[in-house]
């Protein structure tokens, strides 16, 4: 089976070659990016090219039999208005190039890697596939306007093509946000906590994400569905990050700054930094972000598909933070 994995030199796009070629799949990568040396495993195929261009996607996608498209500009906080066009050129642009290849090729599955961030608030409730959508960003809007035309998607026969992933929070040495700042600020000693950390979160590591997308590119249930990735349970941030100092081999922050000063506090900053023409160092939108509860029910692709996470919240740290310090990319203080 020929599969063609678009943004595969992105931050989960190696695990997820990677996994392909280890379930026995030809791959070929296209990205906007040249692979580093050693990126992927001998015999992937790479092939340069943007995801909105019609003439490249169309060339990279004759002779293959399915497609994973992960190619998308990725949330970003606080985006200016200006990027707006970019997110509908891209994300909802992109995957209407990517299907449009797909039908005229003859394509027999596609699969988009999406969100969690879709639901929008969780307003305390436990999400799954079942809730409703109600994105805030330009980033989650667009998403999930590419599951529609990812799920409107039909073969000659008149069956369904597409699957939908929406991907928790991903986590994984090659991963940058929220997470990655996370590790490095407790790793130098430069964090403590807002708030007492009470706070679920939805996470998955990358080599889980990767074994997710080469179960169901050829899975026959898994046509015209969406389906949660996870590794299965919900976490508290404090267990979030006791799991990240044990695999640095330190204690947590035994302090916490209480929410609500905090909040007034670094909204009195942001106010003057905007007034002095400066980017705010720290945001109440991060703040926000960081302390939401988003508990999202991953639970559906294990039940209907057998999709079974390899990596626990303890397992999938260790790995994190042990690749983190092989690639000389965390500094330890």
């Amino acid at each position: 089976m020929n599969i063609l994995v678009t943004g595969a030199t992105g931050a989960i796009g190696p695990r997820v070659v990677s996994a392909m070629c280890d379930a026995g799949y030809r791959v070929r990568a296209f990205s906007i990016d040249e692979p580093s040396p050693g990126l992927f495993p001998p015999g992937v195929e790479a092939i340069a090219g943007d995801v909105t261009d019609r003439a490249a996607v169309q060339s990279a996608m004759e002779g293959m039999d399915a497609v994973v498209h992960m190619a998308a500009l990725l949330h970003i906080v606080n985006p200016p208005p200006e990027l707006r066009e970019k997110y509908e050129h891209v994300n909802v642009g992109g995957t209407k190039t990517v299907v449009e290849a797909a039908l005229n090729s003859g394509v027999r599955r596609v699969i988009l890697f999406s969100t969690i961030a879709v639901y929008g608030p969780a307003d305390g409730r436990i999400l799954d596939e079942a809730s409703p959508a109600r994105p805030e960003t330009d980033y989650a809007r667009t998403k999930l306007a590419a599951e529609q035309i990812v799920l409107n998607a039909e073969g000659p026969d008149g069956r369904p093509l597409g699957t939908v992933l929406r991907l928790g929070a991903v986590y994984g040495s090659r991963i940058k946000g929220n997470y990655e700042r996370l590790t490095q600020a407790l790793a130098c000693h430069r964090f403590v906590p807002v708030g007492r950390g009470h706070n679920r979160r939805t996470l998955v590591y990358d080599r889980d994400v990767g074994d997710a997308a080469a179960l169901v590119v050829s899975h026959p249930a898994a046509a015209g569905r969406i389906f949660n990735v996870t590794d299965g349970t919900f976490h508290t941030l404090n267990e979030i990050i006791e799991s990240i100092c044990s695999a640095l081999g330190r204690r947590p922050p035994r302090c916490f700054l209480p929410l609500g000063p905090t909040r007034f506090l670094i909204g009195l900053t942001e106010k003057g930094s905007v007034a002095l023409g400066l980017k705010p160092l720290v945001t109440r939108g991060m703040l926000d972000k960081y302390t939401e509860d988003i508990a999202v029910d991953g639970s559906l692709l294990q039940r209907e598909l057998g999709f079974s996470p390899r990596y626990d919240l303890k397992t999938g740290w260790e790995e994190t933070v042990k690749e983190m310090r092989d690639l000389a990319l965390l500094k330890i203080r």
